[in-house]
């Protein structure tokens, strides 16, 4: 089936994570996970992900704010909670023919945070954290530092920043630089002025595009994938 349509998949403590699905015209290339903070899929993010879909990928974005604590819901979600949401995302892929190494991960803001950290935990294709957040502060006691964890990445990673996010400060975005560089794959670190680079940003203008910026951000996310999801 092509388009864009709603599944279930279970997960393993008997609970099922909503997904979204987007599958290319014809055959695909591999599969990729974007992990999101919002509840809601801001129109810039869909045309992101309508775009991974056209250049071939099954795209899945899960719910993973379905676990109900005290009566609300997790405003991130971290830890074994999110390793077997994603687990259940990478079962789900691969029950549809999709090789385990042309799986990747993809994020932003505190999600970009959780597609790195699932890079150190599972052996996924490629991973790509745009704007992840806790470098050297946890943003969840679930959560390694990105400093702690980046040395054990299993996965070739790409992070893109902004030069001018307070949460991201460029000296500390030029520490994780060098502790990524110790792991054993492929990791490549970018920075941009401003916050432009964000394409999935809920006042991310399309005419933006004529930016270098984001034209660069985005062709480095579409590269990194096609040349490690192989």
């Amino acid at each position: 089936m092509s388009g864009i349509y709603r599944e279930l998949a279970p997960v393993h403590d008997t609970t099922a994570i909503a997904l979204t699905v987007l599958e290319p015209e014809g055959h695909t290339r591999g599969g990729i996970v974007v992990l999101h903070e919002s509840r809601e899929f801001t129109e810039p993010l869909l045309e992101l992900m309508r775009a991974l879909a056209d250049d071939g990928w099954t795209v899945l974005a899960p719910d993973l704010f379905h676990r109900p604590v005290n009566g609300s819901v997790d405003e991130c979600v971290f830890g074994e909670d999110l390793f077997a949401d994603f687990d259940a995302c990478f079962e789900w892929l691969t029950r549809h023919g999709v090789f385990r190494d042309c799986i990747g991960v993809l994020g932003f803001d505190s999600a970009g945070t959780a597609a790195a950290l699932v890079a150190t935990n599972r052996r996924v294709g490629a991973a790509v954290s745009v704007a992840a957040r806790g470098i050297e502060t946890p943003i969840s006691p679930q959560a390694s530092t990105l400093l702690a964890a980046a040395p054990a990445f299993q996965a070739p990673w790409l992070g893109l920043f902004g030069e001018d996010d307070p949460l991201t400060p460029p000296d500390q975005v030029d520490r994780l630089r060098e502790a990524a560089a110790r792991a054993d794959v492929a990791t490549l670190v970018v920075t941009y002025p401003g916050l432009h680079h964000r394409p999935d940003h809920p006042g991310f203008d399309p005419a933006a595009l004529e930016d270098v910026s984001v034209l660069d951000a985005q062709t480095r996310i579409y590269e990194w994938f096609d040349s490690h999801l192989r």
